[in-house]
């Protein structure tokens, strides 16, 4: 399938134009040249549609117009490569990037998630949280433990984390690729990946490498489509809050992202 955008020319763009005239959104003459008149056309249909309003007839959104019927998003893993990440984890041990890049991409196929945003985003968001690339726990700070309290006491009643005190904090702390963190995230991903209460009853198991990978992949697309916004906006710093709910890591975000983006072009 291809993906229509300014400057596509040729009958794809003719039957795109005379589609988008029928369900009421006129692009203007039908000329098969998709200029500014045709981009602001599939604009309207996206935002009618409730779609990502990027003005890219990409594969959802001639799904959505009924032209086409796979809408599976054009992948970039095959060249997201060990050689690639290594650009991308400069400081990164080799061997742990080998043992653990096939878990991550496997993750994201799983979750549909292999177009070149969300990759970028996913590996970020790893350089962020875990730069080493290995699953890993949350270590004390000022932010999670007080002056002379025991571990993770500032997180026990944390009641956006679902925390009621008992040694919650220290259970439940951020831990694997993305730093699942609270007894509510635990909770939820543990019931959303099938595991039923596995991950409440032994949160340990955030650090298993496939289940990071699976937790990873399944935040992001819970956040997909306003992380998606925010790279329409450049606005890395929205997207890397979007995953974590701060911009700790930014820095590592950033560069991973930027490093990739010029990669894969």
């Amino acid at each position: 399938m291809v993906v229509l955008l300014q400057g596509s020319s040729g009958s794809d763009v003719a039957k795109l134009q005379a589609q988008l005239q029928d369900l009421g959104f006129s692009p203007g003459l039908i000329d098969g040249n998709f200029g500014p008149a045709t981009e602001a056309a599939v604009l309207a249909f996206q935002k009618s549609m409730g779609l990502l309003a990027d003005g890219i007839a990409g594969p959802r959104t001639q799904g959505a117009l009924g032209l086409v019927s796979n809408t599976r998003l054009p992948s970039v893993l095959p060249r997201v490569t060990v050689p690639l990440v290594c650009q991308m984890f400069p400081q990164t041990p080799v061997g742990n990037i080998r043992a653990h890049l096939p878990v991550v991409r496997s993750a994201l196929v799983e979750q549909e998630l292999v177009d070149k945003p969300m990759v970028l985003v996913a590996l970020a968001t790893v350089r962020a949280e875990t730069p080493e690339f290995v699953p890993s726990s949350e270590g004390q700070s000022r932010l999670n433990t007080s002056p002379g309290g025991h571990p993770f006491d500032l997180y026990d009643y944390r009641r956006d984390l679902g925390h009621t005190g008992n040694g919650d904090g220290a259970q439940f702390k951020g831990r694997g690729f993305i730093r699942l963190t609270g007894r509510a995230d635990y909770q939820r991903y543990s019931a959303a990946l099938g595991l039923g209460t596995q991950l409440v009853d032994n949160p340990e198991l955030a650090n298993d490498p496939v289940l990071a990978a699976k937790v990873l992949s399944s935040v992001l697309k819970g956040k997909e489509r306003a992380i998606k916004e925010a790279l329409l906006e450049k606005d890395l710093k929205a997207a890397r809050k979007l995953v974590n709910g701060s911009s700790h890591g930014f820095a590592r975000f950033a560069e991973a992202f930027t490093i990739g983006d010029a990669l894969l072009t």
